[in-house]
């Protein structure tokens, strides 16, 4: 509040230069939106800005300040445009931002550069592109030196929230410990409360993936120093969602009227701030609780509320997880069609973004819910079109849950499998896969050997006949009598006369 009042007082200063005004609107601007004021950012730029969607002021402006006022334009264009889920905002921000980054790349200031990098970066994680923003991040860190701690500490906190949202738990435990040692050196509440918030945020993850309650533990205390912090800032924002974070844990804790307790804060807090991308991750959170209450038909009217406030932004990834949950309430009601539907779609806009993470997660309840509803072949393409999405997660929660659908499917073929990954041999799994392909083949031919070896794929029969004999020996009743070969008798002529010679 002191900053705020401080600065309005320089900028009201009718000696200062135009240069010397927008400079101070801009860093105004800045405090306000790191608050959560993006409103009251947005009127900080005075006549420089009319808001989303319009082009910023820049004549009489040096080149220097020119960039200033493109970053902090295209800045708050993304946070405003994902708080009010403006359609097509994140790319006008990236426009702004990347058109100050190239003029601060001209004037050869590396700070700002790294600073312009880890704000576009922001952009690309809020449509869910975590590629994108992962890269932008690490090139932001270079442009930093041992000075800018608190440029470094921001970009690390952003790259550990990407790595988190991609699901690489292990890469974002890492770059918070990196984090923590320059948060020690920052005297501020709204920075040192997004660093407790976003750890408390991962070791809730930790916590489901790995079955740890000293993970739940620590997550409680990290939520509840998070939460001092944003009340000491008067961040109303980050504050309501350290409450829909911890509905979302106290629900994992079986404790559902608590969880309520503090969704009901979360959603009071959201609707004063008219943010609707948060209010739908209320929503979306509360539709989560419903469903682990048994209480669906309102878990599914909820969630539908949640991707209702989705479709008209761009936060894809968060509608992909807002359709996942809706398809499951859909499929948890007995509507299979349109729970398909619904958890299809999920997959492809998480997929439009390069959020394969995300698209995995969404194609195993196809399976889990609804398998019973499917073919063989729907399950088994399904599975695989997951594994393939699943093939860089580090997520154990989700292994399993894959592990599982791969049971099912060996279950359907009638092939043993473990109950879950403990005890797994993938080695006995692909044998007796193969085994039971064979066996298929064998019997779809009538047991002839070069007919079922031509359905399998194999150039020569010879080769089946190999594996048979090495490694499926229970398979030889399957084979039809082997028949002596019938030798021609010009053949046998010609072998006894050169027999002879």
């Amino acid at each position: 509040m002191y900053l705020t009042t401080a600065l309005q007082e320089e900028i009201s200063n009718p000696r200062l230069s135009v240069n010397e005004r927008a400079s101070l609107q801009c860093r105004l601007a800045k405090h306000l939106e790191q608050a959560g004021e993006y409103d009251s950012g947005s009127e900080a730029m005075g006549d420089l800005w009319h808001g989303v969607g319009a082009r910023p002021m820049l004549e009489g402006l040096d080149d220097e300040t020119k960039a200033q006022v493109l970053l902090r334009v295209g800045a708050l264009t993304g946070w405003i445009g994902s708080a009010s889920q403006i359609e097509g905002s994140q790319e006008m921000a990236k426009d702004l931002i990347s058109e100050s980054l190239r003029m601060f790349e001209q004037l050869g200031t590396k700070k700002k550069v790294g600073e312009a990098r880890s704000d576009l970066a922001l952009c690309y994680w809020r449509a869910g592109a975590y590629d994108e923003a992962r890269i932008i991040l690490q090139e932001a860190l270079a442009e930093f030196d041992e000075r800018d701690v608190e440029e470094r500490a921001i970009a690390l906190l952003r790259q550990a929230l990407v790595e988190r949202e991609s699901k690489r738990l292990s890469e974002a435990l890492s770059l918070h410990n990196q984090a923590a040692p320059l948060f020690d050196q920052i005297d501020d509440h709204l920075l040192t409360a997004n660093f407790h918030l976003g750890f408390a945020n991962l070791l809730n993850r930790l916590s489901s993936a790995e079955h740890r309650q000293d993970y739940v533990d620590r997550a409680l205390i990290e939520y509840t120093a998070a939460s001092f912090h944003f009340e000491q800032a008067g961040h109303g924002c980050y504050h309501a969602c350290v409450e829909n974070n911890l509905g979302f844990l106290l629900c994992g804790m079986g404790r559902f009227s608590d969880a309520h307790e503090h969704l009901d804060r979360a959603q009071m807090l959201m609707t004063r701030l008219k943010d609707n991308v948060h209010l739908a991750q209320v929503d979306e959170t509360r539709a989560r609780v419903l469903l682990a209450e048994g209480r669906t038909v309102e878990a599914e009217k909820t969630a539908r509320a949640a991707v209702r406030r989705l479709e008209k932004g761009d936060e894809l990834s968060l509608l992909a997880e807002a359709l996942t949950t809706h398809g499951i309430a859909l499929a948890r009601l007995g509507h299979s069609a349109q729970a398909r539907a619904s958890l299809q779609r999920a997959i492809a806009v998480a997929e439009q973004v390069g959020d394969f993470e995300s698209a995995g997660v969404s194609a195993l309840p196809i399976v889990d819910v609804l398998g019973a509803n499917l073919s063989n072949e729907e399950v088994s393409a399904t599975i695989d079109h997951a594994a393939v999405l699943l093939e860089k997660t580090q997520d154990t929660a989700t292994l399993r849950r894959l592990a599982r659908a791969f049971r099912s499917l060996f279950l359907t073929h009638a092939i043993p499998a473990p109950p879950d990954w403990d005890g797994f041999s993938f080695k006995d799994a692909v044998h007796g896969y193969e085994a039971h392909l064979i066996k298929l083949a064998l019997n779809e031919t009538g047991g002839k050997v070069t007919r079922a070896a031509r359905l399998l794929g194999f150039r020569h029969h010879q080769s089946l006949i190999a594996l048979i004999d090495s490694r499926h020996k229970e398979l030889l009743e399957a084979r039809a009598p082997v028949r002596p070969r019938r030798h021609h008798l010009l053949i046998h002529s010609k072998r006894k006369k050169r027999q002879q010679e």
